[in-house]
């Protein structure tokens, strides 16, 4: 598209080997997601290295889409900067309709035939994950999905119902159309978290080996570990913990962290008078799956997910 200030607005797509449309996968879409830049950007590095030492197998393609929203990553705003829509929320996108309409429409014309599709996704909330891989059920094929799930090896594999905020994402319309797909939660999302994101870069080798499209690992690239026997996880079955007053959260734990019923895992603060306004206590033995890492909160903001043990 056309811009009245600086480039025009372009997505670039990355592909490697020839044949069928086998992987396509997707970087960011919003203007914070560093991590999933990252993660995206070496994979296209690391997958052009497998092409130059033979390790594509033939007749697979696989697209690597880097970034759907470079102009946002350009001035550090999350969302589209002239009216504040979110992309992941305009799919399978209209050609005619508004500019991130327009956006969706072009990305989704482009992946929507491929056989499996992976987005390299961040939270609707600012926080950190335990990185897992996240499927929506859709009635199709769930159960070969979730155990193609596993082959990234992941600690985790969550299933989740999508609600009516879903259906305009990303991952629930390549299910519609018939796509394999994931999206992949490496942890954090506007700062780069080296370690898990080789995890993430060496769970996505392991899914192209699984998948037939990569002979092995190139060289050069360590493996982070041999990978998990993954868990599958009902999404909708985590307990949540909200914010009961608004002020400064100060926490205890982090995504990952072991609790027991009744550990702290976070206060609140006031933000005039430093009083003690709130303090949050797990209501379970289980996991912190995920933890919001913004030091201001409102009332009724989503703290924390957990896991049972």
């Amino acid at each position: 598209m056309s811009s009245p200030f600086r480039d025009d607005f372009r997505i670039r797509s990355y592909t490697f080997g020839d044949g069928r449309r086998t992987l396509s996968i997707v970087g960011t879409m919003r203007g914070d997601e560093l991590q999933q830049q990252y993660v995206a950007a070496r994979l296209v590095s690391i997958v052009k290295s497998a092409e130059e030492q033979g390790l594509l197998v033939d007749g697979h393609q696989v697209s690597i889409i880097p970034s759907a929203n470079p102009f946002s990553i350009n001035i550090e705003k999350r969302f589209w900067a002239l009216d504040n829509t979110d992309i992941n929320r305009m799919f399978p996108g209209y050609a005619l309709g508004e500019t991130t309409q327009r956006i969706a429409a072009a990305l989704f014309d482009f992946i929507q035939h491929f056989e499996h599709g992976v987005q390299l996704a961040s939270y609707y909330l600012p926080g950190d994950f335990i990185p897992h891989v996240r499927i929506f059920r859709a009635g199709i094929a769930d159960d070969e999905i979730i155990n193609e799930g596993r082959l990234f090896r992941f600690p985790y594999v969550t299933v989740s119902q999508p609600g009516p905020f879903d259906t305009v994402v990303l991952n629930y319309n390549w299910r519609v159309w018939d796509t394999h797909a994931f999206s992949l939660y490496s942890g954090t999302t506007d700062e780069i978290d080296h370690e898990a994101a080789h995890a993430a870069i060496t769970g996505v080798l392991r899914y192209m080996i699984s998948l037939g499209i990569l002979k092995d690992i190139p060289q050069g690239f360590t493996p982070s570990d041999e990978g998990f026997d993954s868990v599958v996880v009902d999404g909708d079955a985590m307990h949540t913990i909200q914010a009961p007053r608004a002020g400064l959260l100060t926490h205890v734990v982090r995504a990952g962290s072991r609790v027991s019923r009744g550990d702290v895992l976070a206060e609140i603060m006031h933000p005039l008078d430093g009083s003690q306004v709130a303090v949050i206590t797990s209501p379970i033995d289980g996991l912190v799956f995920f933890a919001r890492n913004k030091s201001i909160v409102y009332q009724n903001t989503l703290l924390f997910r957990l896991l049972n043990s």
